[in-house]
């Protein structure tokens, strides 16, 4: 279910020039800000976990999920590229799940390895903000990966749904109707990282049973579904 070669195209095709640009600029400005923070108001476990929370989860992540997630594929259909790939003795699924490993892995190098130097550049993982928001970003870099590579074989316009998913129904819906937050993907990786904090400082609006059960499921109906749609493109190209 991996392809060395299809894996080799999608990083390649994902750390391009204006994706990496991306990609690296917006953990700069996480580390950015945790330094501007930490120096205008020490170490606050409070302020660690806003801004953990506030731009890391809520901004960062989902962002990178979209880029990673939707560019690991999008383009490839976009550009009618994908005829050539599936023209390949390789089975619909291993393709699939070699782009969503591919995604995932960007993913959380983006999103997590910097969410971590943040929090302990804030706090020091005082009440283990720094390990939580952590998990939290693994965690939600899985479910968005899928989430945004099923975007990117539905829809030409996957960057932009991804963007209203991310943007207008998490940050803006989110804060606004209690409803909206339990299909939210931030929401249930808070519940994960409610767990690991064991404190009140990391609270989410989902109990942890069932984020973990929307988590999985989302990610592998994602992923089913992004099969079967490339199951059509494959009969649609072979017409």
């Amino acid at each position: 279910m991996y392809d060395p070669t299809v894996a080799r195209l999608t990083y390649r095709a994902l750390l391009g020039r204006r994706r990496a640009l991306i990609l690296f600029s917006l953990p700069a400005l996480l580390i950015v800000i945790a330094v501007a923070v930490r120096t205008l108001s020490g170490a606050d476990d409070q302020v660690a976990a806003d801004v953990l929370g506030g731009f890391a989860l809520a901004t960062m992540v989902p962002l990178i999920g979209v880029i990673a997630g939707t560019g690991a594929i999008g383009p490839e259909i976009d550009d009618g590229s994908v005829v050539y790939l599936l023209a390949k003795p390789i089975k619909r699924p291993t393709i699939i799940v070699t782009k969503l490993i591919v995604a995932i892995a960007v993913t959380m190098v983006f999103s997590a390895v910097p969410t971590f130097i943040a929090g302990m550049i804030l706090n020091g993982n005082g009440q283990q903000v720094a390990i939580a928001y952590t998990i939290a970003a693994l965690v939600g870099s899985i479910a968005y990966a899928a989430l945004f590579l099923l975007l990117g074989t539905v829809s030409k316009h996957a960057v932009v749904f991804g963007l209203v998913y991310a943007l207008v129904w998490e940050s803006l819906f989110g804060s606004l109707v209690a409803g909206a937050r339990t299909l939210s993907v931030q929401q249930w990786s808070l519940a994960v990282a409610q767990k690991v904090s064991g404190g009140d400082l990391v609270s989410s609006d989902v109990g942890l049973p069932l984020a973990v059960v929307l988590l999985v499921g989302v990610t592998v109906l994602a992923t089913w579904y992004a099969g079967q749609k490339l199951r059509t493109l494959t009969l649609a190209g072979d017409e």
